[in-house]
C-alpha cells in the first residue's frame, strides 16, 4: 500500500478549493448556513434546497437500503447511487451463466428491470424538532437508570405518542424515527415513506464501477465509474407496496436536474445525504481507545481474512460471485481503519483535540461552571476502566462473530427446551422454526468449505491476541477435547455438527435429539461467541450509562462553548439526513505533490493490466476510447472526464449522495474520501479532507455510449 502520509505543514498556497466544516442538519441552514452559502456562491433560495412546507430538492434525495444515499434522476423513479451501495443486489441476481458482475447489466425496458427482494428506500416526509416534547415526556416517565433519552425504545414510544396528539398517521410503508442529537441535548423526528419494491435497471460491470479496488479504494487519484441504477415501484395510485407484478413505476414530486456542462477549480457544490457515523464530539483519550482496538482489531482481523477469501475467490468463479459483496464489505473499513490510524499520528490529531478540550474547559471555569470539567474526567476514567473489555469486544465481534459465518448458526435453545418437556405442539413448532432459520443459514452465499477456512485462520488469530483466561467459553473445549488444536477443533464443527451440512442438519430435524443437539460443536461455539460479546456488554455497563451521561453534558459545554464564540454548531453523524458544502479543489498531500481536482479516462488506460483483475478494461470502453467517441461528454480539449474532488464534508453514508452546483443541479455522485481526510471521522482537517465524486458526464457517456441504453437517457431532464 502507498503511504501518502508525511508531517503536514498546514501552508495551502497551493490550495485553491476550500471546503468548509459540518453535516448540517437541514432545519438549521437557513439561519446558520445561508449567508456563508451565498459568499462562496450559492445561486439557489434555500427554500428550493429545503422546505418544511414545499417541494425541495430535499424530497428527491432518498435513503438508499438503511446505508447508502442515492437520487431521483427522472420523473418515473428512477435512481442513481454507487455501484458499490447496489453491489449486493448486482451479486444478488447473479450466476455463472448471468455474471452481472462481471458483465454488467442494462434493462433495455421495464420489463426487463430485475425485482430486489429485501431492498428499500425511503423518502425523508418530514423533519420535526421534537426536543420541547420530548424533554416534557422525560419528566413524566422517568428512567429508574435515567437513560430513556438515548433509548430506541423508549424514544418509539414517544414518537407514537407524539404521532397521536399530532394526528400524523402511520403504517408499514409510513413510519416514524425519533433520534436524539448532541448527547440528547436536542431530539428530531423523522416522518419516513418506505418503498419496498425496487428494481434494478442498470450497472456497469465491475471493471468500470469497481476499477482499482481495493489498490485505489480510499485513494486520490481515482478512476471508477461507480455507480448503479434502480427503479421505485408503486401500486396503480402510487402507494408504496410490496412486490407485484402490477405495479408501476413511481411518478415522484420531484426529480433531479442534471448539468453535463462539468465542473472547474473553485466552483460551489453542495452535498445531501445520510452520513452513518462520525465522532467529533470524542475527546483525546476516546481517539486513543478506538485507535488501539477497533482501528487495531479491523487491521489485523480483516487482512487475514481478506487474505483467505480472496485465495478461494481466486480459484472458482462461483465462489466468487458468491463472497463478492462480503469481501468488498469487510475490504472497505479494513483500508479505512488502517488510513485513520496513519492519518491521526501524521496530522496529530490527539495534540489537536487536548488543545480544543482545553479551550472548553477553561470557558467552563471562566464561567464558574464546574460540571464540564466534572464529566471530561468521568468520561477519561470510563474509558481507562473500560479499555480492556472494548478491546476484548472488538476481538470478538470481528474475529468471530463477523469473520466465521459459522458463528451465525441458529439456536437449538428452544427445540431442546421443548424435547426435554416432552411436549409434542412445541417440538413441532420449533422443528418449523428452525427449518426456516436453517434455509437462511444455507443460503446461495455461503461456502462451507470457505468457512472452515476462514474459521481456522480468525480463530487462531483471535487466541493470539487474548490471554487464555479472557477468550470466550469454546476455548475450554477446544483445550479439554481438542489439545488446544484449533484446526482439529474446526475440522470436527464442520465433520460431525448438523450444521456442517444442509443434509446432515434436514436428517437432525427428521429425529431430533436432546443428546446430539447439546453436544453440537457449531451450536455450541455459536452460542459462546453470543454470550461472551453480551459478557462483554454485561461488564461495561455501568461505564457504558456513566459514560452517556457525562458525555451528554459535555456536549453541552461544547456547544455552549461554541455559541459564545458565535460558531455554528451541528451534531455528529447518525444515519440522518444531512447538508454540506464546500468547493472543488486541488490539494497538496505532501511537500511537492499537488492532485489535481479531476481525472479523465486517460488514467484508465494508463493504469491498465490485464493480469491484474482490478485493473482489466473492458474491450467495448477501450474502443470508445480508441475512437475518442465520447459525444457531447468529453472536455473542450476532447479528453473523457471521470472523477472529481470537492471539499465537503462526508462520511460513510455519503456514498450515493447527489453532488450539487450553485444551481442546484446534479454534477456528480459521491462515491468517496481521500485517503488523506479519513481522519475526518474524528477531526476535520480543511487543507486535505476531499470527497471523490463521479463526474455526471461520465455516468451518462457509460449508460449512452459504452452500453447503448438511451432509453434512460431519454427519460432525464440534462442542461447541457
Amino acid at each position: 500500500m502507498k503511504k501518502l502520509f508525511l508531517t503536514l505543514a498546514l501552508s495551502t498556497s497551493a490550495l485553491i478549493g476550500s471546503a468548509d466544516e459540518g453535516m448540517w442538519m437541514l432545519t438549521d441552514i437557513k439561519q446558520q448556513n445561508a449567508v456563508v452559502m451565498r459568499e462562496l456562491g450559492l445561486d439557489l433560495s434555500i427554500d428550493k434546497i429545503y422546505s418544511p412546507t414545499n417541494i425541495s430538492l430535499k424530497d428527491a434525495v432518498v435513503h438508499f437500503d438503511g446505508g447508502c444515499t442515492a437520487e431521483v434522476i427522472s420523473k418515473r423513479g428512477l435512481v442513481l447511487t454507487n455501484h458499490h451501495c447496489g453491489y449486493s443486489y448486482i451479486q444478488q441476481h447473479s450466476s455463472v451463466e448471468h455474471d452481472y458482475l462481471t458483465d454488467g447489466f442494462w434493462a433495455m425496458s421495464d420489463a426487463e428491470e430485475l425485482p430486489c427482494e429485501g431492498l428499500d428506500i425511503t423518502f425523508i416526509d418530514k423533519i420535526l424538532d421534537v426536543t420541547a416534547y420530548v424533554q416534557e415526556q422525560l419528566k413524566k416517565d422517568p428512567d429508574p437508570e435515567g437513560l430513556n433519552y438515548l433509548s430506541p425504545a423508549y424514544l418509539s414510544k414517544v414518537a407514537a405518542r407524539f404521532a397521536k396528539k399530532e394526528k400524523i398517521k402511520t403504517n408499514e410503508f409510513r413510519i416514524l424515527e425519533l433520534k436524539a442529537f448532541y448527547g440528547g441535548n436536542k431530539y428530531y423526528l423523522f416522518v419516513k415513506n418506505v418503498y419496498k419494491d425496487v428494481r434494478m435497471v442498470g450497472a456497469p460491470p465491475s471493471s468500470i464501477g469497481k476499477f482499482g479496488a481495493d489498490t485505489d479504494n480510499w485513494m486520490w487519484p481515482r478512476h471508477c465509474g461507480d455507480f448503479s441504477l434502480f427503479r421505485i415501484y408503486a401500486d396503480k395510485k402510487g402507494n408504496p407496496a410490496h412486490y407485484s407484478k402490477e405495479n408501476v413505476p413511481l411518478e415522484v414530486k420531484k426529480s433531479i436536474v442534471i448539468n453535463a456542462r462539468g465542473v472547474q477549480e473553485g466552483d460551489f457544490t453542495f452535498v445531501m445525504g445520510f452520513p452513518g457515523r462520525n465522532w467529533r464530539y470524542m475527546i483525546s483519550d476516546e481517539v486513543e481507545e478506538r485507535m488501539q482496538t477497533t482501528n487495531f482489531m479491523r487491521d489485523k482481523i480483516r487482512t487475514a481474512r481478506l487474505q483467505v477469501l480472496g485465495e478461494e475467490m481466486s480459484k472458482d468463479p462461483a465462489t466468487r460471485i458468491q463472497y463478492a459483496s462480503k469481501y468488498a464489505s469487510s475490504a472497505n473499513y479494513w483500508k479505512n481503519a488502517i488510513g485513520m490510524n496513519e492519518g491521526l499520528v501524521n496530522l496529530k490529531v490527539l495534540d489537536r483535540k487536548k488543545r480544543e478540550q482545553e479551550e472548553v474547559l477553561a470557558f467552563c471555569k471562566a464561567q464558574g461552571d464546574t460540571q464540564g470539567e466534572q464529566a471530561f474526567q468521568t468520561i477519561r476514567d470510563i474509558v481507562k476502566k473500560r479499555f480492556n473489555y472494548v478491546y476484548r469486544q472488538q476481538a470478538i465481534y470481528e474475529a468471530l462473530m463477523q469473520g466465521t459465518e459459522m458463528s451465525k448458526a441458529p439456536s437449538l435453545h428452544a427445540l431442546i427446551e421443548a424435547l426435554q418437556a416432552n411436549d409434542a405442539t412445541k417440538t413441532a413448532n420449533a422443528i418449523t422454526t428452525l427449518r426456516e432459520k436453517g434455509e437462511k443459514y444455507f443460503n446461495k452465499d455461503y461456502n462451507l468449505s470457505v468457512d472452515r477456512k476462514v474459521s481456522k485462520k480468525l480463530l487462531s488469530l483471535y487466541a493470539s491476541y487474548i490471554p487464555a483466561a479472557e477468550r470466550i467459553s469454546i476455548f475450554q473445549t477446544i483445550e479439554k477435547d481438542f489439545g488446544g488444536n484449533i484446526n482439529a477443533f474446526v475440522d470436527a464443527c464442520f465433520d460431525t455438527s448438523i450444521f456442517g451440512s444442509k443434509e446432515r442438519f434436514e436428517a437432525f430435524l427428521m429425529k431430533p435429539s436432546v443428546e446430539v443437539a447439546t453436544q453440537d460443536l457449531i451450536a455450541r461455539y455459536a452460542s459462546s461467541v453470543a454470550e461472551g460479546y453480551k459478557f462483554t456488554e454485561k461488564e461495561m455497563k455501568a461505564e457504558t450509562n456513566a459514560y452517556n451521561q457525562a458525555h451528554k453534558v459535555w456536549v453541552g459545554k461544547v456547544l455552549d462553548f461554541k455559541k459564545a464564540k458565535g460558531i455554528p454548531v451541528y451534531p455528529d453523524a447518525n444515519s440522518t439526513l444531512r447538508l454540506t458544502y464546500g468547493k472543488v479543489g486541488s490539494y497538496t498531500p505532501k511537500d511537492g505533490a499537488t492532485y489535481l481536482y479531476y481525472t479523465t479516462l486517460d488514467g484508465v488506460m494508463e493504469k491498465e493490466d490485464p493480469n491484474n483483475a482490478e485493473f482489466v478494461v473492458p474491450a467495448k470502453l477501450k474502443e470508445l476510447y480508441a475512437k475518442k467517441d465520447f459525444g457531447h461528454y468529453a472536455l473542450p480539449d476532447g479528453r473523457m472526464p471521470l472523477c472529481f474532488v470537492t471539499g465537503t464534508d462526508n462520511t460513510g453514508g455519503n456514498s450515493g449522495s447527489p453532488v450539487f452546483n450553485a444551481k442546484g443541479e446534479l454534477i456528480g455522485t459521491g462515491f468517496d474520501r481521500n485517503y488523506e481526510g479519513l481522519t475526518g471521522d474524528i477531526a476535520y482537517n480543511p487543507a486535505l479532507q476531499r470527497a471523490a465524486c463521479v463526474d455526471i458526464r461520465y455516468t451518462l457517456f457509460i449508460i449512452d455510449k459504452f452500453a447503448g441504453c438511451g432509453r434512460l437517457i431519454e427519460e432525464l431532464e440534462i442542461v447541457k
